[in-house]
């Protein structure tokens, strides 16, 4: 029998988690399943899913303050009458949604997508709300486990990559020109909000010792965020500008990221990182802190390297080692894709919710 889902996403741009929300919809729907959609007014989901869900509302969602989130969210699940309400993100829809889904009398699962620790008031509150929490890797899971969560509340799903869009080779004319790069340097990349816990600082302090034994590299630092003008001084101060540049967040990563050497990512925290599966699934190898779902990304030595997080000399040495060894970079950029492949599909992801969702509609 075919299920109806209502999801809740709360996020207004179309990357991370409202694009795995895209993906597991459109999933479903091959699959004859009934998407419901709850998203923010004027948001790209909004406009991007109206051909892989039945209904899109879009509302006012103003984070975790708008109480009055809770009875318009109650409204549309009372008349959807959906199996399952899905939370798939914060900023709101993970509590007051759950909130909105009980006094519905509906089913309730939420998606947590990050590892960092909360306020126990939302752990006994908000978790107890939820029949079903999925966690996108056994990280996150492990940290829900050791704040007091039950092994049998929680289920573990990562999150999908299109593992077809990611599998371009470099068109290196294109790529120079569109980033005015030398036509010999080698481009090592940091795909992240500029937000302290994503570690841009220790990738800067970095730089100048990598830079003296390879002073052609240049740095690529994809995204925006609110850190941005401050990680720019510091640039600016340590005499690298001339090796580093701000590309801004891009829609292409697809064409971009087979024309990188590698890609370093030194989170402080981190629940999975979708950009890191597209980097894999990419070829690229990948220098990551060992914290969070990282791990599950990266094989130390396999696909890229394994570090400590905060430590810039850490970073030194990865990117040292794959600059100095090409062909030992290229297997690993290899290895990434089988490994994307085998465990972060997109059908594997679609499949792993639906799994939660027969499981609990039958209990």
């Amino acid at each position: 029998m075919p299920l109806k889902i209502l999801h809740v996403e709360a996020g207004t741009n179309l990357y991370g988690g409202a694009l795995q929300v895209c993906y597991l919809m459109r999933g479903l729907n091959e699959q004859h399943h009934i998407n419901i959609l709850v998203c923010p007014e004027d948001s790209e989901i909004s406009r991007h899913a109206s051909d892989i869900a039945q209904r899109v509302y879009a509302i006012p969602m103003r984070g975790d303050a708008d109480i009055s989130l809770i009875w318009r969210l109650r409204n549309i699940i009372r008349k959807e009458q959906p199996d399952i309400v899905h939370l798939h993100s914060r900023r709101g829809a993970d509590f007051l949604g759950a909130i909105a889904a009980r006094l519905a009398h509906a089913k309730v699962i939420l998606t947590r997508r990050v590892d960092n620790p909360e306020a126990w008031f939302q752990i006994r509150i908000k978790y107890r709300l939820c029949d079903k929490i999925i966690c996108i890797s056994e990280g996150i899971k492990d940290v829900l486990i050791n704040e007091g969560i039950a092994v049998d509340k929680l289920a573990c799903v990562p999150s999908g990559v299109d593992t077809q869009k990611y599998n371009l080779s470099c068109n290196d004319d294109w790529f120079r020109k569109e980033f005015a790069l030398p036509q010999d340097c080698r481009v090592i990349g940091m795909i992240a909000q500029f937000i302290a816990r994503k570690g841009h600082l220790y990738l800067l302090q970095a730089i100048p010792n990598i830079l003296s034994e390879y002073p052609d590299v240049r740095f690529m630092l994809f995204g925006k965020g609110p850190m941005e003008d401050s990680i720019r001084a510091q640039v600016m101060s340590s005499g690298i500008q001339t090796r580093v540049q701000f590309a801004g967040f891009r829609d292409d990563l697809e064409r971009i990221l087979p024309c990188l050497h590698a890609v370093v990512h030194p989170a402080e925290m981190e629940g999975l990182g979708v950009s890191l599966l597209q980097t894999a699934a990419s070829r690229v190898p990948i220098v990551g802190a060992s914290v969070g779902g990282i791990p599950e990304i990266v094989k130390n030595k396999i696909n890229g390297y394994l570090i400590p997080s905060r430590s810039s000399q850490a970073i030194t040495d990865a990117v040292l080692e794959l600059l100095r060894y090409p062909d030992k970079a290229r297997l690993m950029g290899q290895a990434g894709r089988e490994l994307v492949e085998s465990r972060f599909s997109i059908a594997a992801m679609v499949a792993g919710n639906l799994a939660v969702y027969q499981r609990l509609t039958a209990a």
